[in-house]
Order: C-alpha cells, then structure tokens, then sequence
C-alpha cells in the first residue's frame, strides 16, 4: 500500500532527534525538541487555480528535504512510519 496526498498536500518524514548536545550531554525524551526538518515521502497533484481553473503543479518534489513550522501539519501513521501531512504553503523552505 502507498500513500497519495490529495491536491497541494505532502507527505514528510520528519528527520531523526538528536538525542545529544554538540558538548555531548544526553537528552531524556522530555527535553528533545520536536523536528522541524523532513524528507517529502509524497506529494500531491498541486492545487487548482481560482482564476483560470487549470492545476498548476507543486514545486516540492519527493526527495526534497524541507524546513517547516513548528506547529505545521497533522502526525499520522503510516505502515508503522511516522509521518506529517501538510499543505505545501505550510513548509518555509527546501534545503539544498
């Protein structure tokens, strides 16, 4: 089974937590910090423009590695994976 978002919607794997400081103290569950960087697992077929009715495809492609807000999408499960479903204007920008 695969997952396909619907019209501008994505899919991301959010990246691993660092469970250390860079000076090496380890963090318990409690105080690591929910990411905000992922890797866009699925995309949707882009969004439907008001004015002239025709789909005008997203610039996010599966593969691309994403920053979003901190508060962005709805967490779901997915084949056992953790995943974020998200509209594409909720993501700040695409590293490089």
């Amino acid at each position: 089974m695969s997952i396909r978002p619907i019209g501008d919607r994505i899919a991301v794997k959010p990246v691993a937590v660092e469970e250390k400081t860079k000076s090496g103290i380890v963090l318990p569950g409690s105080a690591q910090e929910k990411p905000h960087q992922g890797e866009v697992v699925a995309v949707g077929s882009g969004y439907v423009s008001q004015a002239t009715g025709q789909r005008i495809p997203l610039e996010i492609k599966v593969g691309d590695r994403v920053v979003y807000g901190r508060n962005a999408g709805i967490d779901v499960k997915f084949d056992g994976e953790e995943l974020l479903l998200m509209s594409e204007s909720e993501v700040l920008v695409v590293l490089e």
